[in-house]
């Protein structure tokens, strides 16, 4: 059987850290940012830790 191939779009998106966990850029902040306060703006900036509910999905097309 073939060798599984991790998902090149997945990888440029996210981050894995030392300890495994999955960290990727907030979503929201690509356009419409005239509108939006720039409290949230700022709060949007950065990476966070992906959601659990996700994580399992992204290891598998991370090939982890």
């Amino acid at each position: 059987m073939p060798k599984m191939k991790s998902h090149t779009g997945m990888g440029k998106r996210v981050k894995v850290t030392g300890k495994g966990k999955i960290v990727a850029q907030q979503a929201g902040m690509r356009h419409n940012l005239e509108k939006k306060p720039s409290t949230r703006t700022r709060r949007l900036t950065g990476t966070v830790e992906v959601a659990k509910a996700d994580v399992k999905r992204i290891k598998k097309l991370l090939g982890r």
